[in-house]
């Protein structure tokens, strides 16, 4: 008989460490877990406020035109992989389209003036065409972020 209580005892003993180890184990992806929802909290609000700081620049002429639609453009498909099928942020995506064979930093400091005056009436025509639709998607972003 004291054996066979021996054998209980022991195989009790393994049960309450095995549950210890599964509740140390649990613990652990819990906390990791709930690190990886702050971690991407906090780089949702990031985002989120600088896309708020871009788009009110946007609206108050702080930044280019061009420049703008296409950082905020940018910044919306990290952010809303979708964002660009949304029908009121697509002027975004067509400032960026009309843009992206521009030449830029080094390359763009290489044109000559002809070429840059040239690009530069193309984004003052690009401005003329979308600005205020682009304002208003960037009021709808401020009213979202």
């Amino acid at each position: 008989m004291a054996v066979n209580a021996l054998w209980w005892l022991a195989g009790g003993l393994i049960i309450v460490l095995l549950a210890g180890y599964a509740l140390w184990l649990w613990r652990q992806v819990w906390t990791k877990q709930r690190l990886a929802e702050q971690t991407a909290q906090a780089r949702e609000q990031r985002i989120s406020g600088d896309l708020r700081v871009l788009a009110d620049c946007l609206i108050n002429q702080q930044v280019p035109f061009v420049e703008g639609c296409i950082r905020i453009k940018v910044m919306l498909d990290h952010h809303l992989p979708d964002a660009s099928l949304q029908p009121s942020w697509q002027v975004f995506q067509q400032v960026f389209a009309a843009t992206e064979h521009i030449p830029t930093h080094a390359e763009w400091k290489a044109l000559s003036k002809a070429q840059r005056r040239d690009y530069q009436q193309l984004f003052a025509e690009l401005e003329q065409q979308h600005r205020s639709a682009a304002e208003q998607a960037a009021r709808e972003l401020l009213q979202r972020h």
